[in-house]
């Protein structure tokens, strides 16, 4: 199904004080969910297949990377049998990467909100406003997004621009670099 979604993904250093917020405002708790998205090659955008609890889905999106309210174009496929469609994919794209995360879903009307604790990242928090197509109007995404972030005090510098799965990739080639020799010589001003 395809849907437009505006949304800002950020660093999370308190998520009981989101929690406290979501229960103030009466937010529909949904679960808390474990969920793979495996990361596949593709051309452009981004193609993942979530297996979880809560959510089981093939995903097609392309968002910019930007760490402002993020336009978010995505075709959604509910898929009744993950592992299968993972066995399908893996023979046709390479995978790129999977990312693992623990996510508690909340909404409040259309807008769905996560806690996430992603392994070998940290805490997050998400703020989705959703659409079904093009005439739900960005503008008013985009404005139900930035509102949410500013009742939660939610700093821009805590925001992110990129994916789970673009930090996973960084921090996996930081982990295979090597690091510089110091040079051979008791002169420090040679030492690296």
């Amino acid at each position: 199904m395809p849907s437009v979604s505006v949304e800002i993904k950020a660093r999370c250093s308190r998520p009981g004080n989101i929690r406290r917020f979501l229960r103030a405002y009466h937010a529909d708790f949904r679960g808390v969910d474990r969920q793979i998205d495996t990361y596949f090659r593709v051309s452009r955008g981004r193609l993942k297949l979530r297996e979880g609890i809560i959510e089981n889905a093939l995903i097609y999106y392309e968002r910019a990377d930007q760490r402002s309210s993020k336009h978010c174009k995505a075709v959604l496929f509910k898929c009744p049998d993950p592992k299968m469609m993972k066995k399908i994919l893996t023979a046709v794209c390479s995978v790129l990467t999977v990312v693992d995360k623990r996510r508690e879903i909340y909404f409040i009307g259309n807008v769905k909100f996560h806690i996430d604790r992603v392994k070998g990242l940290g805490n997050f928090f998400e703020i989705e406003a959703q659409g079904r197509s093009r005439k739900s109007g960005t503008a008013k995404l985009r404005a139900q997004c930035e509102f949410y972030q500013k009742a939660l005090g939610i700093p821009k510098e805590d925001l992110i621009a990129d994916s789970y799965s673009d930090r996973i990739l960084k921090s996996a080639r930081r982990g295979k670099e090597k690091p510089r020799r110091k040079a051979k010589s008791g002169n420090p001003a040679l030492s690296f």
